[in-house]
């Protein structure tokens, strides 16, 4: 018999919020779907498919940014936290959306990027008008080292250039972690606080359910802005800003969400790669709701490797009774279909980890049919940090336009897009779209699986197995991560497996890159 690791106590309530019983699907407005002929994804398209969505089984969209933008991060540089930019239609397009969403069930998040703003925000153009101007410490403004050199040692995330430009029209430089274009917000002063909560109010006020907060570690920095220690220098300082002055500021935002209606929440891209760091930012269940967590997404198909990030997380945010929150892709990294060696055998089985493990999944919009990554040729690259290839355009169709307006499309389609489209999937019960709805389904009629305990078979080799139990009920879910058929000691009766054929028993062996779900009792 196996050892088993217990990774929770807490008992299951049917009175939860709904973010922890949830599962998220994150989609990227640019590539979703177009209907304006321009080739880029807008508002609308997501209206049009709020049905394949909610018949999905998600309980909430999260949508990446579709604010006013020049579009140097595609977005994440906003010149307006309270628009919609005319690529993606405008706010009675956004209201319309939201009003179709919560008329099927569905909650709606929104990226909310407090650390920067675009350089043609309003706010940093006054900043950087003058030295004296009133809005100039609402971004970080230092002189030149004497030697002419940047202000610190510190390094931007995207182009890991200096994290510092100087500016002619007053001869000093300003800070951002990020692009040149996105110069970073100053959060030690009252007055971009008060701004910044503004804008969560607009959106909070138009019936927002929540927000993703885009790298929300930044906020809070050390006022002396210091070297990074000669042991990290050279690493991009969004990994390395772990500041108690961030906490404090979690807790206002938190403060503010909870004074709304509806269990509000935030879920926090908590860039720390270190899961012990991305659990205090969780608070005392006084600061995020949800954290994303990293390392379990860049860690290998592998049964040894997620059973040690299964157990860090646990050892990590068991302590503060925090909620897990999963996701295998986004829009910042290669799906990971491709990550994972592009076999359809082993997507299928990462379907069924992501969505029968403790806490709150997100889906990447497309995943759910088995996308790959896009082949980008150079001439066609437009993003400088290299993830163009995890934001092609998602296919709706078998034909040459997938769906969309046109098919001459911002970036180019995905591989195989003839098959991996929800069209073509949608009645076959061998697709991959087919397994993720019995995913869903069996995940939102099951308490076990959606808010139950989880403990975690060691010592069981190439096959992660755990339980999941609620009450008298418990499944356990065993997953080949192996190219090799393989004897398991996991037992019960067959719930789903994730063979395209399916199979009507289980005997105790797994195919290769088999995940299956199994009645306990």
């Amino acid at each position: 018999m196996s050892n088993t690791e217990p990774s929770s106590t807490e008992p299951s309530d049917p009175a939860l919020p709904w973010w922890k019983t949830a599962v998220g699907y994150q989609i990227y407005p640019r590539s979703f779907c177009d209907t304006t002929g321009n080739g880029i994804g807008d508002l609308d398209g997501v209206r049009r498919h709020l049905d394949h969505i909610a018949d999905l089984g998600v309980d909430a969209l999260w949508l990446s940014p579709f604010f006013p933008s020049p579009m140097a991060d595609y977005g994440y540089d906003v010149a307006d936290f309270c628009g919609v930019d005319p690529l993606f239609g405008d706010l009675a397009t956004f209201d319309a959306l939201v009003a179709e969403a919560h008329g099927r069930g569905l909650r709606v998040i929104i990226d909310w990027v407090p650390n920067h703003t675009s350089d043609q925000h309003p706010w940093f153009v006054e900043s950087r008008s003058s030295t004296d101007n009133p809005k100039r410490d609402w971004y970080h403004w230092r002189d030149p080292a004497p030697d002419g050199d940047a202000p610190n040692n510190w390094i931007e995330s995207l182009t890991f250039g200096p994290a510092w430009t100087f500016d002619e029209t007053t001869g000093q430089c300003y800070l951002h972690c990020f692009l040149s274009q996105q110069p970073d917000l100053n959060w030690g002063n009252p007055e971009v606080v008060a701004a910044m909560h503004d804008t969560l109010r607009f959106w909070l006020d138009r019936g927002v359910d929540g927000f993703r907060m885009d790298v929300v570690h930044l906020i809070g920095k050390d006022p002396a802005l210091p070297d990074e220690p000669p042991d990290v220098a050279g690493l991009p300082h969004t990994i390395l800003n772990d500041r108690p002055e961030t906490h404090a500021l979690l807790r206002e935002l938190r403060t503010l969400l909870d004074s709304y209606d509806g269990d509000r929440m935030a879920v926090g891209e908590v860039y720390l790669l270190d899961t012990d760091l991305v659990a205090s930012h969780y608070g005392n269940g006084d600061e995020l709701h949800l954290c994303f967590n990293f390392p379990p997404l860049y860690a290998p198909f592998d049964a040894d490797a997620w059973r040690t990030q299964i157990s860090t997380t646990t050892a990590a945010l068991g302590p503060r009774d925090a909620w897990p929150t999963w996701v295998l892709s986004n829009h910042d990294n290669p799906r990971h279909r491709t990550r994972y060696g592009n076999s359809e055998e082993v997507a299928r089985a990462a379907a069924v980890l992501l969505l029968t493990i403790r806490g709150t999944p997100f889906l990447y919009a497309g995943e759910e049919v088995g996308m790959q990554d896009a082949v980008v040729a150079p001439e066609q690259v437009h993003d400088p940090a290299g993830r163009d290839g995890c934001r092609a355009p998602l296919p709706w169709t078998p034909e040459a336009s997938h769906g969309w307006a046109t098919d001459d499309t911002w970036l180019p389609w995905p591989p195989d897009a003839a098959a991996a489209n929800a069209a073509t999937q949608q009645d076959d019960p061998a697709s991959m779209l087919s397994l993720y709805r019995t995913l869903l389904s069996l995940r939102r009629s099951t308490p076990a699986l959606s808010q139950g305990d989880l403990a975690l078979h060691l010592d069981t080799g190439p096959v992660l197995v755990f339980d999941r139990t609620d009450g008298p009920s418990t499944f356990t879910v065993a997953i080949n991560m192996s190219g090799a058929d393989t004897t398991t000691t996991a037992a019960g009766t067959l719930v789903l497996s994730s063979r395209a054929g399916g199979r009507s028993t289980f005997d105790g062996t797994l195919d290769a890159y088999e995940a299956v779900v199994l009645s306990a009792g």
